[in-house]
């Protein structure tokens, strides 16, 4: 039996137990610390998807009793849908981690922290019993919590509790579900992969009841309108690598869980709610991309165009097909690596004006090249630009909503023009025009160029070639569409 997806989750648990043993005034050590254990965590995610077969289903599994009174098991396991996502959260936590170089304060604790929260990811991804992955669902909460509420803005303690709340309303809800669920198979489990195969056969008014109870946590984490509102103050006042772990990975959380757990374990009830998903998503799109428009603060107005690109997620996934679930899977991956590299540069500009108020800007492009190069590359990622992952990502779950839904799919398109507007006013406003008359920032220096040159790379890669992603996919994909 492989023990690498053990080695993935809990790599980043023996960084922070490392870490703890440096004394605090070592910083230095305590970065290149948390650095090496992240960088072992990604080379660890490659060698998985290395040997990834894509011709199979679940692989790499990894199965231990360990509460046998309740029938609760250790069981990991890794399959298309949630491959990217593993990959990503390994390459996000390892380009925040040297991004976090813009933390002065209580270096040492947030480290800890930070790697408490990158087990809790990983862990959410890869478990297979429901008390388990509940458990790493959990675990997400209370570092996510300490990191915003301890190292965020001024306003950090309203933004913290305020997710806090949010999420355990949404734990709460779940857990119901999971314990429904148990006492509704027979024989009763936890394991996700028997209740998969078993829970169609329940009554279709308890799928509903059991779906809703699932759907109300991953719809907080997604977020779905209007779940939301916890979102733009989260990013506000978090930290510039939180603010890139919370876009580039948290969020997938809430619709990998619509596609692991409420798409499988519900289908009926996912056939009868895919209607009410899709009008969620179509609002999503809209109302974010509107909303960001509103926005003054550069941050602020990134998080809501995240609330807009979670609503093509939304639509792939009520799509039911495998075109839309396809583009699902294909944007939150793309989303993440995007998203994630315009928090970056949201905390580069913050780190040379302390403001993030867009009017304080303009004609940046004058004296920071290089900056304006990836700001724009990325923007143009942002707004779907055929050539780069963005365009593909949309594209296929559009299309999958088309055919099912194609007058919403329709309306979504205001969404998706409003996306592009909004880059373009970001490019106009921040990098030409007149420059401002305190404008004399140095540009990206080697240490930022270094984190986001992958994000580019990545972006260039998957736009031009999509197959380098979708072909992982395309087994559970097909299957998660035969449940149906």
């Amino acid at each position: 039996m492989s023990y690498f997806l053990t080695a993935i989750i809990f790599l980043p648990l023996a960084g922070a137990a490392f870490i703890a043993l440096i004394p605090a005034a070592q910083v230095r050590s305590i970065r290149l610390a948390a650095v090496a254990f992240n960088t072992a965590v990604l080379a660890a995610a490659a060698v998985v998807a290395l040997h990834f077969n894509v011709s199979a289903g679940l692989q790499f599994l990894e199965d231990r009793v360990w509460i046998p009174q309740a029938n609760i098991h250790y069981t990991l396991g890794v399959d298309g849908i949630s491959l990217a996502l593993v990959v990503l959260t390994a390459l996000m936590g390892l380009l925040a981690a040297l991004a976090s170089g813009c933390i002065t304060k209580r270096v040492k604790e947030y480290f800890i922290v930070y790697q408490v929260l990158m087990t809790g990811l990983l862990g959410t991804f890869l478990a297979l019993d429901l008390v388990l992955f509940y458990i790493f669902w959990e675990a997400v909460l209370i570092p996510m919590f300490f990191l915003i509420g301890i190292w965020g803005g001024p306003r950090r303690e309203y933004a913290a509790w305020k997710f806090f709340f949010y999420t355990l309303a949404g734990s709460v809800a779940m857990l119901l579900g999971i314990l429904a669920v148990y006492f509704s198979v027979v024989p009763h489990t936890f394991n996700m992969i028997e209740i998969a195969r078993s829970s169609s056969m329940m009554p279709i008014a308890a799928q509903m009841v059991f779906f809703l109870m699932f759907f109300i946590a991953f719809a907080i984490k997604v977020p779905v309108f209007p779940f939301h509102t916890w979102l733009p103050d989260a990013h506000v006042e978090a930290p510039t690598p939180v603010s890139v772990i919370l876009a580039g990975v948290l969020l997938k959380m809430g619709t990998y869980g619509l596609m692991r757990i409420c798409i499988p374990f519900f289908p009926a009830a996912a056939v009868l709610f895919a209607f009410p998903l899709a009008i969620l998503g179509a609002v999503n799109l809209i109302y974010g991309a509107f909303a960001a428009f509103a926005q003054t603060d550069f941050k602020k107005m990134i998080a809501y165009s995240s609330v807009s690109h979670m609503g093509f997620v939304l639509l792939g996934v009520a799509a039911l097909n495998a075109t839309g679930f396809n583009g699902a899977l294909l944007e939150m991956f793309n989303h993440g690596v995007i998203t994630g590299a315009m928090f970056l540069l949201v905390g580069v500009i913050y780190d040379r004006a302390h403001t993030r108020e867009i009017s304080a800007f303009g004609g940046l492009a004058s004296v920071m090249p290089r900056y304006a190069f990836f700001l724009t590359f990325m923007s143009l990622a942002s707004l779907g630009l055929p050539g780069l992952s963005g365009f593909i990502g949309e594209f296929l779950a559009m299309a999958g909503a088309f055919f099912r839904f194609p007058s919403i799919a329709v309306i979504s398109a205001i969404g998706l023009i409003a996306l592009v507007a909004l880059f373009l006013v970001i490019i106009r406003k921040v990098l030409w025009g007149k420059p401002a008359a305190h404008a004399g920032y140095p540009d990206m220096n080697a240490v930022e160029i270094a984190v986001m040159l992958p994000l580019a790379a990545l972006t260039l890669a998957i736009g031009f070639y999509p197959q380098m992603i979708l072909q992982f996919q395309t087994y559970a994909v097909n299957a998660l569409v035969g449940l149906l």
